[in-house]
């Protein structure tokens, strides 16, 4: 990795571990809920929310589809047991099943989001019925790349990694002890057998990182990167993934009509009192 993604591992930790807690209890909760894949970026949210709230209060969802690999769940279930968290395991091929059977056209991409939205409102039923609050777990790569469905796993009331890039992920797992078996494995959305996140991109998630830190948080411009050595096909297709994924990144558009709009001027902790 990148020394320039290196991160103060500890200091991380312990921010991220008070942010959890204090955004939470001060709108007034003390429990979480969140979908636990059996991937890297769920479980590292999971170790941070039983660190900030207890075992107990941390309630991860399971919930796979028939073509859902078996790893995924006993992956999942390695952390649930690890850290002593409560969880639920939800089918939700019934669920999917009969709307697929509606539109036999659907290609992958569609049946995809439409697993992705089903969980999420699997997630905010049962916040509602644990009062708890639903915890993001996408990653910034991701997030910059469009990697997630918007109101699926795109969705959450707050997201601890939003900010970490996927190598950031790897490393600050391997710091909180996050079992092997999710760390060493290939990233993958689990959409059907043998998809991999890497092979979907066109590019790793080590270059990726690279690319994007120079673009994001150096602000360096196209030229300037390509001067370095990187490919300018990839270059293209990652500066292209971002900008056409802006509208994933945003709440929905409101119209301005008054002098203070939902987003625009009215969008601080202190509009809102917190």
């Amino acid at each position: 990795m990148s020394n320039k993604l290196n991160l103060d591992l500890e200091l991380v930790e312990t921010v991220l571990v008070n942010f959890l807690k204090d955004e939470a209890n001060k709108v007034g909760f003390n429990k979480v809920v969140l979908g636990l894949s059996g991937g890297i970026d769920s479980a590292i949210v999971a170790y941070l929310a039983a660190k900030a709230f207890g075992p107990e209060n941390v309630l991860g969802i399971l919930m796979p589809y028939k073509c859902s690999s078996k790893e995924s769940v006993d992956h999942a279930k390695l952390v649930v047991e690890a850290l002593g968290i409560r969880s639920e395991l939800v089918e939700i091929t019934p669920m999917v099943e009969p709307y697929f059977n509606m539109n036999p056209d659907m290609d992958g991409l569609r049946k995809g989001n439409r697993m992705a939205r089903e969980r999420m409102c699997i997630l905010f039923d049962y916040s509602a019925k644990e009062k708890a609050l639903v915890l993001g777990t996408s990653n910034k790569t991701e997030m910059l790349l469009g990697y997630s469905t918007q109101f699926g796993d795109g969705a959450s009331a707050i997201n601890p990694i939003g900010d970490l890039y996927k190598t950031q992920i790897w490393e600050l797992s391997r710091h909180m002890g996050v079992p092997n078996e999710l760390i060493d494995k290939k990233p993958s959305a689990d959409l059907w057998e043998g998809q991999t996140d890497e092979s979907e991109l066109g590019f790793s998630y080590k270059l990726a990182d690279e690319i994007l830190y120079r673009l994001i948080d150096e602000r360096c411009k196209v030229e300037d990167i390509l001067l370095e050595g990187y490919s300018e096909e990839i270059l293209n297709k990652i500066t292209w993934k971002i900008k056409t994924s802006q509208y994933k990144r945003k709440l929905p558009l409101i119209a301005k009509i008054s002098t203070r709009t939902i987003g625009r001027e009215f969008r601080y902790p202190r509009d809102w009192g917190v």
